[in-house]
């Protein structure tokens, strides 16, 4: 038996982890993390575009859309949805590459069509969130949305005929 050294739990041998307050039971470094995403509730993902994104949203074409990164290690990166299925993930065969731990290699499928665009999480490890929703199957998103696939958030634009 080990015995915790933070709480003084008894835990069986070979435990990595306290079963009771989750404190490393001494030994060698396994490598095994786990991290949570914090959930920051200031964005500001509405705020004011800038010249230059609103030029980039009004020069797209009647049904497509195009991702901006808010938040995350790409920041500020531009994503244009205008294939008909658009997949987003670590792997470099994704249209939407996304280079962190926290996205599945093949996290989340965007589908176009008819001016509309739906998400669907591929079974990815962290999940798919919409409006900090978990996806469930596939979900159509709307403009000013936020899309959620690891540490990265996503504002969702369209080119809206008649709007700057």
């Amino acid at each position: 038996m080990a015995t915790c050294k933070a709480c003084g739990s008894t835990n069986p041998v070979g435990a990595n982890f306290c079963s009771r307050c989750g404190e490393r039971l001494g030994g060698a470094p396994t490598g095994d993390t786990t991290r949570v995403i914090a959930i920051v509730e200031d964005d500001g993902h509405g705020a004011d575009l800038g010249a230059e994104l609103t030029a980039a949203v009004a020069a797209l074409s009647d049904g497509t859309a195009m991702l901006v990164v808010t938040r995350g290690p790409q920041m500020g990166e531009r994503y244009v949805l205008d294939a008909s299925t658009t997949t987003a993930g670590r792997s470099t065969d994704c249209e939407i590459f996304l280079d962190d731990i926290t996205v599945s290699r093949h996290h989340a499928r965007f589908r176009l069509g008819d001016g509309i665009v739906t998400v669907e999480d591929l079974g990815s490890l962290n999940g798919t969130y919409v409006n900090r929703d978990l996806v469930d199957g596939s979900l159509a998103l709307r403009p000013g949305d936020e899309v959620q696939i690891g540490k990265f958030r996503m504002v969702l634009y369209t080119h809206e005929p008649g709007r700057p």
